[in-house]
């Protein structure tokens, strides 16, 4: 039993860390998504090209690259991040790329005669968009952002890579360790099925609860 606890407590660390990253990384792809999302349907040039190319880059280019980019090239810029802060800025502005498609999809999704409708009671665009458009499109968008966001939690491995202890490598430090690998990532695959089923039960109470707001 004394064994199994030094095994399991350096793990539960791990996922301390890949929780915290995808908490932070979860917060800048909110950002970037609808930001770029927007911009991609706006009908100003100086908005939607920057968005497209964001987009493009991000999701053209391996996140691995992107990371390695971002901590071991911009210090060359005079720009130094710590590991950390590579880490939730790369992944969640990868998701984020992704994330827009979702977000711009799901509002052009929503009927046009709404936003007709809209207009014919002297709504501005801001306020339509607000009101009306916004509402509709969130229940769309939440099931495929679900998925970006354990998508992001499983991508959080990378971050290793840049010497992040996060929970597969704290389950490689302790497979090392102990040289027991079958119970060391049998323990991890757990540890990272667990936290994707509280996302995915978080997402679909959110999908519920919007669901009967729209209802009402």
């Amino acid at each position: 039993m004394n064994e199994i606890f030094h095994t399991v407590t350096p793990l539960f660390v791990g996922l301390l860390v890949t929780l915290k990253i995808t908490a932070g990384g979860t917060a800048v792809a909110l950002a970037a998504a609808f930001a770029a999302g927007l911009s991609r349907l706006s009908r100003r040039c100086l908005l939607r090209w920057p968005a497209a190319v964001y987009i493009e880059t991000f999701r053209g280019t391996s996140a691995l690259v992107q990371l390695f980019w971002f901590f071991f090239v911009l210090p060359f810029f005079g720009i130094d991040l710590a590991a950390m802060t590579a880490a939730v800025l790369v992944l969640g502005l990868n998701t984020g790329a992704y994330g827009a498609e979702v977000v711009r999809g799901a509002i052009l999704a929503v009927p046009r005669g709404q936003v007709e409708a809209a207009r014919a009671l002297n709504m501005g665009p801001a306020r339509t968009l607000w009101r009306i458009v916004l509402p509709q499109a969130l229940i769309a968008m939440l099931p495929p952002a679900g998925n970006l966001v354990i998508e992001l939690m499983k991508n959080s491995a990378l971050v290793s890579l840049i010497a992040i202890t996060e929970l597969t490598f704290a389950g490689q430090l302790q497979r090392s360790a102990t040289l027991q690998s079958g119970t060391v990532f049998t323990l991890v695959l757990l540890m990272y099925f667990g936290a994707a089923l509280c996302i995915t039960g978080g997402f679909r109470l959110m999908e519920r609860r919007l669901a009967r707001g729209g209802a009402r």
